[in-house]
């Protein structure tokens, strides 16, 4: 009789995360903070001494979700902080491959980031039009990371991510740092928003 193929992840923490059947309570901030921190965008392929890691990625989408929409409220903000919390455990694909794999693997995303969004509580689908606003925010990273570290030329990152307004990039940049400092930054600036989240004056 064949072996069963095995499903789960043991994390530092201990948990025992199912990848097809995640639930909440396997999920903590700890492991994915840790886990995106040594997750390289662009498959490592970027200028500089460390690997730009998905956490790095996730700090400047939260801070670009907020410049596109200020007046969100602090659940949307932590949303765009978790939108790439998955990878803590699938890894960051880039397009070509996850057009690759097919849609079994949206189908993985899915699971995970409804069971992260309860775990924090956040409402498991999160809008469409805040998806949309989150995706928007990831675009502009995306356009900042191809010019600033992934060697992309801005006419192309212009043509593959659009062009961003300028007052919106103003001041960010890309941060190289190592991964525990990364790790560190994720996981206080998560655990700011879920105060704030806790806090109904905020």
């Amino acid at each position: 009789m064949p072996k069963e193929a095995r499903a789960w992840q043991r994390m530092l923490s201990g948990r025992r995360l199912d990848l097809l059947d995640p639930t909440p309570v396997d999920i903590e901030i700890e492991d994915i903070a840790h886990g995106l921190a040594f997750v390289a965008r662009w498959n490592g392929q970027t200028k500089g001494d460390f690997a730009y890691s998905v956490a790095e990625h996730s700090l400047l989408v939260e801070a670009l979700f907020a410049r596109i929409v200020p007046e969100a409220p602090v659940k949307w903000r932590l949303a765009a902080l978790l939108h790439d919390a998955p990878e803590y455990v699938i890894g960051d694909m880039i397009s070509p491959v996850k057009a690759a794999v097919g849609p079994n693997y949206g189908l993985l995303d899915e699971r995970l980031a409804a069971a992260v969004h309860i775990r924090f509580g956040l409402p498991a689908i999160v809008p469409v039009r805040v998806k949309k606003q989150i995706k928007k925010a990831d675009r502009i990273s995306a356009w900042l990371e191809a010019t600033q570290i992934a060697g992309f030329t801005t006419a192309e990152a212009d043509r593959f991510f659009g062009k961003p307004k300028p007052e919106l990039i103003e001041g960010l940049g890309i941060t190289l740092r190592p991964p525990v400092e990364v790790r560190a930054a994720y996981t206080a600036r998560h655990n700011d928003l879920l105060a704030q989240l806790g806090n109904p004056d905020k």
